[in-house]
């Protein structure tokens, strides 16, 4: 196929458009021969065995011998034309002699066959006219005496020729026309594929807006035009994204390395007292720790970013993994004088992954330490509730204005921090948190009032508890 035709897909189908359409009207066409030759020839089968048994009836047997009766009445009522339809008749005796012939004979002679052929419908020719024939013996006392030979000119028949002539010529007809039609319309139905083609060559990583016009009918075209512009919205946001996240975590690694850079010249400009020395050093060695904490977050976040399936499946006892991630924060607890009150119903087990689960209940914790007041309260609440765990965390700090709520997830986005400079963070923790919960299946909503508190609440589906 390839070798005739180019190896275009409209021509492809148009190809196999053909190619079974060509089958399909060559058994019609030789059905419909067929048919008609059956017909024909059961047609002049039935009128030359018609004539035979009538002649039989003009023999007579006398002592063995064979005779016409009335032969002069024969010879002026039959066949005396060979114009029209005519038929052809001969008499022979046990010997194979002709006896009498019709008239419209004259000169010619019928074929007379051996005996396998007797009663067998034959087609043969008389003077270059195609015939229809038969012959049967003339049995007397069960002996054959005698034959009887009747045809039939078939030149009033050649519609069976004609017919075929026709089929043979208008097959390659219909094929060449089967072929420019299927061809026409397989151009317009894959035209779409065309669209398609062109539209996705211009799209590239600089131009990723471009989008492929849907089809108007809602076919399978207009589906796989639809899926390929949701993914290219899926690629383009995940190169906006990741444009953004690289720009963010240039700016923050970039930031308290200026700083550790201007305190250490500003040191070495003269001398200084060891007290000096000491707070200076202290202060970078703050500022190294924090480039630390962002590197672990990235390199925190780009694994999650990236992970799928690499989820463990483990017993986890809700109330024992909050209470430890707790302790981890005795220190800063005590530091700001924050009053924590744990409100946890046991036997809250489900199956999940006890260590990203620890990474989300620590950021959220440490936040909510984070960005309370000196002397704040948090109330954690853990309970079960139909079939789910609702685990709530809620403090009485600065809290979120309602502008920043939709925010808060993006990575590096932290709400008014001019308004807060004592509070230090990267901006990560919440991206963390939300793809952990994406991760693990976890519904996570937050509620705040800015400057009286936020409450986070998690939702676990405990469809498969233990």
């Amino acid at each position: 196929m390839i070798k005739f035709f180019p190896s275009s897909f409209k021509n492809r189908i148009a190809f196999n458009y053909i190619v079974s359409g060509s089958i399909l009207i060559a058994l019609v066409f030789l059905f419909i021969y067929k048919i008609v030759e059956y017909s024909v020839n059961q047609h002049v089968n039935e009128e030359v065995e018609e004539e035979l048994y009538k002649h039989l009836d003009d023999v007579t047997i006398d002592s063995n011998d064979t005779y016409l009766i009335h032969v002069d009445q024969w010879r002026a009522r039959e066949h005396n034309s060979i114009s029209v339809n005519p038929v052809f008749v001969e008499f022979y005796d046990d010997h194979k002699l002709l006896i009498d012939r019709s008239p419209n004979l004259k000169n010619a002679e019928l074929k007379l066959f051996d005996d396998s052929y007797n009663d067998k419908f034959l087609n043969s020719k008389l003077n270059g006219i195609p015939i229809r024939q038969i012959q049967t013996p003339i049995l007397f006392e069960g002996k054959t005496v005698g034959y009887v030979v009747v045809a039939m000119s078939l030149e009033d028949f050649e519609i069976v020729s004609i017919l075929k002539n026709i089929l043979v010529i208008s097959f390659p007809i219909i094929v060449i026309l089967l072929f420019l039609f299927a061809r026409f319309f397989a151009g317009k139905s894959i035209k779409p594929v065309s669209t398609i083609i062109e539209t996705s060559s211009q799209i590239t990583k600089d131009n990723l807006q471009t989008r492929i016009p849907l089809p108007v009918n809602k076919d399978e075209l207009y589906i796989l035009s639809e899926n390929i512009n949701n993914l290219l919205d899926r690629i383009e946001n995940a190169v906006l994204r990741e444009k953004q996240f690289t720009s963010d975590a240039s700016h923050e690694l970039r930031t308290p390395l200026a700083v550790i850079k201007g305190t250490l010249e500003v040191l070495i400009r003269k001398p200084r007292t060891s007290e000096q020395y000491n707070e200076k050093i202290n202060y970078c060695i703050k500022e190294v720790d924090r480039i630390n904490n962002l590197v672990d977050q990235l390199l925190l976040l780009a694994r999650f970013e990236n992970q799928k399936h690499n989820i463990k499946s483990e017993e986890v006892y809700l109330d024992a993994l909050v209470l430890d991630t707790v302790s981890l924060f005795s220190n800063q607890l005590k530091e700001k004088d924050i009053t924590i009150k744990t409100n946890l119903q046991q036997d809250c087990i489900l199956k999940s992954d006890s260590y990203l689960l620890s990474i989300v209940f620590n950021n959220l914790i440490s936040n909510s330490i984070k960005y309370s007041n000196n002397g704040g309260k948090i109330d954690l609440n853990l309970k079960a509730e139909a079939n789910q765990f609702l685990f709530v965390i809620n403090d009485n700090g600065v809290g979120i204005s309602k502008e920043d709520l939709d925010k808060i997830f993006i990575s590096f986005y932290r709400s008014n921090p001019a308004s807060h400079p004592e509070i230090k963070g990267t901006g990560i923790g919440l991206s963390i948190v939300k793809r952990l919960c994406d991760l693990l299946k976890i519904e996570i909503t937050i509620k705040s009032t800015l400057e009286k508190g936020t409450a986070v609440t998690l939702t676990f589906n405990k469809s498969n508890p233990k």
